[in-house]
């Protein structure tokens, strides 16, 4: 059986792959980059006895889930693990950036991750027990200037998520939702954190292999929803019960 990670060449969707490779699944691995994608098949493929394909795939590309469903068919890989992980922010004023911009975004986080669900769920459900997990963000507990779309699609992960969950509660299928904060990965850099908010960010980052480890353990115990670290946990707790006009004062004071 495979396990299919998307944006599988880096940070914590890297470090999935390899938890479920310890796992002795056999793993297929999306991400753009062939390079960095045939060098995590090579890594993991030396130290576990697992079978490691890849395909290199933009997945902000419209249509881009049927594509990869289609290429997982002519392999007649089997997937029991469907894990949409890939996804990015950038960091700034809405107006700042251009409509292709913003749609490349919504398409990757939101449209293909649900897509991906959609496409797969059939060969989901012919196995006795399989899982979906989707990756959120810490950002989904809140609205967020400086990242308003960013933030807004992982309300969308969250939400879709529950609802997908609990829509398949009588099916060999399980559904997680994990909403990570500050990781120690690159998605900083792509974003243009401001240094402001990543010195706010430096007491409370995890590394990507703990993220990932938290991450296929709630999945396996078919957790719903998982926010990992206890910072980040009262965060979102605090966030929802402050005033939004103080929570969004806060947050755009350490983006801006």
């Amino acid at each position: 059986m495979y396990a299919l990670i998307t944006g599988a060449s880096k940070g914590i969707g890297k470090e999935i792959a390899i938890e479920l490779a310890k796992k002795k699944y056999d793993l297929i691995l999306i991400a753009r980059s062939a390079s960095q994608l045939e060098d995590t098949a090579k890594e993991i493929k030396a130290k576990y006895t697992v079978n490691v394909e890849f395909l290199a795939y933009d997945l902000s590309a419209p249509d881009a889930a049927r594509g990869v469903f289609k290429w997982v068919e002519q392999n007649n890989y089997q997937v029991a693990v469907l894990v949409n992980n890939a996804g990015y922010g950038s960091a700034g004023d809405f107006e700042k950036f251009t409509i292709e911009q913003n749609r490349d975004m919504m398409n990757l986080n939101m449209i293909t991750l649900a897509e991906m669900c959609q496409v797969f769920l059939p060969m989901l459900k012919r196995h006795s027990q399989a899982y979906i997990l989707n990756i959120a963000s810490s950002t989904a507990y809140q609205a967020l200037p400086q990242m308003a779309i960013y933030a807004a699609t992982k309300v969308f992960v969250l939400n879709f998520s529950r609802a997908l969950k609990f829509e398949l509660k009588d099916s060999p299928v399980s559904v997680t939702c994990v909403s990570p904060g500050a990781t120690d990965t690159n998605f900083n850099d792509r974003a243009n954190i401001p240094a402001k908010a990543r010195k706010a960010a430096e007491k409370v980052v995890m590394t990507p292999q703990d993220v990932a480890k938290i991450s296929v353990d709630a999945m396996f115990a078919g957790k719903t929803e998982v926010i990992p670290g206890f910072i980040n946990k009262l965060a979102a707790f605090l966030a929802w019960i402050a005033p939004k006009a103080i929570t969004e004062k806060v947050a755009a004071g350490i983006y801006e």
